[in-house]
């Protein structure tokens, strides 16, 4: 278990109401549009990428997976952001996507 898996298993035993609110709060936005699932994951893993967080990256990265995304969309969604947030955030983006894509 990741340390962004322990801390997110300890936010939700010790704010079970609000964390249900916004994992609920999520749906509602996907369902709020057109856009699909993998598709949706791959543009909040690129929010997650902009603002430095390892945790949403890992997160989205492992989403994105289930939701169809392939290794190689994510890793082009991420090398995409290279003209917006700047190549070192991109790399480190790219970085966090290995840990859990493993080897792809």
């Amino acid at each position: 278990m990741s340390r962004y898996t322990s801390n997110y298993t300890w936010l939700e035993s010790k704010f079970g109401k609000a964390m249900e609110a916004h994992q609920e709060f999520g749906k509602a936005l996907q369902e709020a549009g057109p856009i699909e699932v993998k598709e949706a994951q791959l543009i909040q893993l690129a929010g997650a990428a902009a603002v430095k967080s390892e945790g949403a990256v890992h997160s989205h990265v492992k989403r994105a997976l289930a939701a169809g995304a392939q290794p190689g969309e994510i890793y082009h969604a991420l090398l995409l952001l290279s003209s917006t947030i700047g190549f070192p955030a991109t790399a480190a983006a790219i970085s966090w996507a290995r840990e859990i894509i493993k080897g792809n």
